[in-house]
């Protein structure tokens, strides 16, 4: 993933969570300005600290970085939402995304 995509990510990211990127950095444990310069380019998270990011939106890095997901964290709790049910109730939750996604 190029900078501008991963940058791209993180804000849209973080929008939909509805933060501002100095309570995201306080809440990360980092310095006030620290997710501002990475959404600026001026710094990019180590390892570590992609990985609490990750955690801050309840996503896995692979979520992260799957960009045709624009709420991965909503998909993520509807993947947790199916487990348990059996196949019927699968296939109806199918038939309404499909009909939902015609609209």
């Amino acid at each position: 993933m190029e900078k501008e995509t991963f940058i791209k990510r993180l804000v849209e990211l973080r929008m939909g969570k509805g933060v501002s990127a100095r309570d995201m950095s306080l809440s990360l444990g980092q310095s006030a300005g620290y997710i501002n310069n990475i959404e600026s380019g001026v710094n990019y998270p180590s390892m570590a600290v992609f990985f609490y990011i990750c955690d801050y939106f309840g996503i896995t890095p692979k979520e992260f970085f799957d960009t045709e997901i624009s709420d991965p964290g909503k998909a993520h709790e509807l993947l947790e939402a199916i487990r348990g049910l059996n196949t019927e109730q699968v296939d109806t939750l199918i038939s309404l995304a499909k009909n939902l996604k015609r609209q």
